[in-house]
């Protein structure tokens, strides 16, 4: 797909998909792969350069993880970071020591700005720590480029084998002109040309999806969320009428959306769309289910089995086509990532799947590309820019077991809060933003008589790439007029809280 690819190896570390977004940033499209992956593989993807990221182990661990041995002698750059430059230090015989005092948050660097990867900087930087092991002695052939009162090698070089070493996190907001490091090493060191943009994506994509699907059928699961309508648009333009989309209204969607979806997939695009009522289907199955993880597995193989029917309806198809995306496939632990939640799109479905093939086009994008790609496709901006929406739906969004009456709460509560976000103009800086019904309830006073009611959870985060977020600080008399409106219009609610959790340590959904 591209002619420049950075390889970045994956040791765990919680900040490894921004690096991966960093790198794409720069108009260099880059991959994540497991930490030992093999030397054929590697030179059979041929990269520009290859990026140890940070984690949480110790080189001195008899089980942390390690590189195939013989990466450092391909000819390749690598840039190691944190625990990638420990690892890098420990392999290649220089010394790794415990340190006394760890070092963690923003921290000055006295850097050598002659060398490449530091070029444009001045000598000293703040830079994002985070590490408890430190390289004490650099191997052979290195040298010192950058140092802390307490971390004397906190950056490292080899020129002549293009090796670079650095402790600090340069992929993060935290640090100071922190892209430009990457940038250093991608332009100065990989002699990348950044030319990898989201409109070569579309044209090599539609290109693809030709030569693979050709005058067979498929079905894409469309569910009137971005991805999956980018997924849809995206397809149509490569087959046209050989693909049919299937729109299963499972009743868990937002207030409205199931017609919104009909009307502008029917009547704005000219795409064949079949639209299944089966609410009541859905909530016979998820009757008395509280575990979210059973909700998703649920929803997932119930979502596979319309889909089987509706084929067999309409004759053969080969391809079943989902909006899946990066941040879904490495937080359902496909990866080396531990396990944070299954997604509907990835680890909710079942083993026995009638379709030959699941098709993925935007498998290897983050939420953004995914909109940048939407716009591309000419799809209008109010829904690519629409919030995002889990596969699961309410379902997830209410907590405990889901009843239609519970569903008609949340969707009246959450309905009220776009509603006045939108008013306040904060739709477009907010990223996501929804209600959550609690399972608990509280004792409240309406009309000089108590009731006994249920708690609207509130949640609005701030985010670029939807792998970290920050909660966002709406404005009290704007919470204020949300809350006073559901609690008066929405019966059976008499509490209304806001969440002020960023992601870590939370989730943005709460189940």
């Amino acid at each position: 797909m591209n002619n420049e690819l950075i390889l970045i190896l994956d040791f765990g570390g919680q900040y490894n998909q921004l690096i991966a977004r960093r790198v794409r940033e720069c108009n260099v499209y880059s991959e994540v792969v497991p930490f030992d992956i093999s030397l054929e593989k590697i030179k059979e993807k041929n990269p520009k350069g290859i990026i140890f990221t940070g984690g949480p182990a110790s080189v001195f661990g008899e089980d942390s993880p390690k590189c195939t041995d013989g990466i450092f002698d391909l000819g390749i750059p690598v840039l190691g970071i944190c625990y990638g430059m420990q690892l890098m230090t420990y392999t290649l015989g220089g010394n790794v020591a415990r340190a006394t005092k760890r070092e963690y948050g923003t921290t000055t660097v006295e850097i050598d700005n002659t060398s490449s990867l530091f070029q444009g900087f001045d000598t000293t930087n703040g830079f994002l720590m985070s590490h408890t092991d430190y390289v004490e002695k650099v191997p052979d052939g290195f040298k010192n480029i950058g140092h802390t009162p307490s971390c004397p090698n906190a950056a490292i070089e080899n020129t002549e084998k293009k090796l670079y070493g650095i402790q600090f996190h340069p992929e993060v907001n935290n640090s100071v002109n922190g892209t430009q490091v990457i940038k250093n090493f991608l332009f100065n060191i990989c002699n990348c040309k950044g030319d990898w943009i989201i409109s070569s994506f579309v044209e090599d994509s539609i290109k693809k999806l030709k030569e693979k699907i050709g005058d067979k059928k498929a079905l894409c699961a469309l569910s009137g969320g971005v991805d999956s309508s980018v997924a849809a648009v995206l397809l149509s333009k490569a087959i046209g009428k050989n693909l049919t989309c299937i729109f299963v209204d499972h009743g868990l969607l937002r207030k409205n959306e199931g017609d919104e979806v009909e009307e502008i997939f029917r009547n704005q695009f000219d795409i064949n769309l079949i639209r299944v009522n089966s609410k009541d289907r859905f909530l016979a199955k998820l009757a008395g289910i509280t575990d979210p993880e059973k909700k998703r597995k649920i929803i997932g193989e119930e979502f596979i089995r319309v889909f089987e029917e509706e084929a067999k309806k309409i004759g053969t198809a080969d391809f079943l086509v989902q909006g899946t995306i990066y941040p879904d496939v490495i937080e359902s632990g496909l990866g080396k990532s531990s396990v944070i939640k299954s997604h509907h799109n990835v680890g909710g479905l079942p083993d026995y799947v009638d379709f030959k093939e699941i098709v993925e086009p935007l498998r290897d994008l983050f939420k953004d590309e995914v909109r940048k790609t939407g716009l591309e496709l000419g799809i209008p901006e109010n829904l690519v820019y629409r919030q995002p929406f889990p596969g699961p739906g309410l379902a997830i969004r209410v907590i405990g077991d889901i009843t239609d009456d519970k569903l008609t709460i949340l969707k009246e509560a959450d309905s009220i809060f776009r509603e006045e976000i939108a008013n306040a103009g904060l739709h477009k800086s907010i990223n996501q933003y929804f209600a959550v019904l609690t399972n608990l309830k509280s004792v409240g006073v309406m009309g000089d008589e108590r009731t006994y009611d249920y708690t609207i959870a509130l949640r609005a985060v701030e985010t670029t790439d939807f792998m970290t977020g920050v909660w966002s600080k709406i404005p009290y008399e704007i919470l204020e007029k949300v809350s006073s409106r559901i609690v008066n219009e929405v019966e059976h609610v008499n509490r209304v809280v806001y969440d002020i959790t960023s992601k870590p340590p939370a989730t943005i959904e709460w189940e």
